[in-house]
């Protein structure tokens, strides 16, 4: 077998027994049968073989939580190969763009007017919006590019964080302040079928796709002219797949709020392993994203239980060292 599809069978696996474990694992601790049993029985229509009790937590609390950690995880890191790709920026992420903190400004808003039902709404209306404020930006005054587009989303970025904080300083009161920070910090706490289904249609509709643009990708690593002499239409490529990673990130920060690293750390620690090429590099950077966040979800989750860490924090001790080590490594081999 090749290496990536050694690395392929590996993360496949490695994702099914996270899953399992991770829904096995808190307080009411559960045994991997007792959970497979609950699973099969909802899928095929039949009686659940646990009380109602143990059934729910299994089918209502935990599944649609470490499924929904999957899947925010995967998208994450397929949306950080791509922007690392078209904007030839190793340091690049899901939230270049501003996306995180014009969703993070929608969501405080609707938590603040209590109005919690709109935040998933909220939150990918306001990553859209900054979107738009940031190609923009972008495009003023000349053509789309990297560098243009890198620096329209810190300065969007930074605004609309800006307008986040005056929001907040201006009208939170009370418990307020702990759903807004257990927000903007990222959580899967209150993350039910519902999430589910949201991240579930983002990374089917978007996500999917996403993962097959691997030899587009691999037509801007050398650059535009380059990618332009293959046969690429340079500048309508990269706002397909600017939009089009933008539209996944939003829909997955209006389920999760802003979890960082996973976009930035996982897509480098797969390219170590199997090499540069996008056409494996994205659906295996989905998987590890997936696993990742589901330990992290668990980890965040069970660590000082009954208390809850977001998992914001989590990927941040995790994956800040992480990227330390691996930038070191590559510098030690370059």
């Amino acid at each position: 077998m090749t290496r990536v599809a050694v690395t392929a069978t590996v993360l496949g696996a490695a994702l099914v027994a996270s899953v399992t474990v991770a829904i096995a694992l808190g307080s009411a601790d559960l045994g991997v049968g007792e959970v497979w049993g609950s699973i099969v029985s909802h899928l095929g229509g039949t009686a659940s073989p646990l009380d109602a009790l143990r059934d729910g937590i299994v089918w209502e609390l935990r599944l649609p939580r470490v499924l929904t950690a999957a899947l925010v995880g995967a998208g994450l890191a397929v949306v950080g190969v791509v922007m690392q790709a078209i904007t030839r920026n190793q340091l690049a992420d899901p939230f270049l763009l501003g996306l995180s903190s014009g969703a993070s400004l929608g969501a405080v808003s609707v938590l603040l007017l209590g109005v919690g039902l709109l935040l998933p709404v909220a939150a990918f209306g306001g990553a859209m919006i900054a979107l738009v404020a940031t190609l923009s930006l972008a495009s003023v005054g000349g053509p789309l590019t990297p560098g243009r587009t890198i620096l329209a989303g810190i300065a969007v970025q930074s605004f609309a964080a800006a307008l986040t904080s005056f929001v907040i300083f201006w009208t939170a009161t009370g418990d307020s302040y702990r759903d807004i920070l257990s927000w903007l910090l990222g959580s899967l706490a209150g993350a039910r079928w519902p999430a589910v289904a949201i991240a579930g249609v983002a990374m089917l509709v978007v996500g999917v796709p996403l993962m097959f643009s691997g030899r587009v990708l691999d037509g801007f690593a050398f650059g535009d002219r380059s990618a332009a002499a293959l046969g690429i239409p340079v500048a309508g490529v990269r706002w397909t797949l600017l939009a089009a990673s933008a539209l996944l990130t939003g829909a997955l920060v209006a389920v999760s709020g802003a979890i960082g690293f996973v976009g930035l750390v996982l897509p480098h620690a797969v390219r170590l392993v199997i090499g540069p090429g996008n056409r494996a590099l994205l659906p295996l950077s989905a998987l590890a994203g997936a696993v990742f966040l589901v330990w992290a979800d668990t980890l965040a989750r069970t660590a000082f239980d009954p208390r809850e860490l977001p998992v914001g924090i989590v990927t941040a001790l995790i994956g800040a060292p992480v990227f330390a080590i691996l930038l070191l490594r590559r510098r030690s081999v370059g």
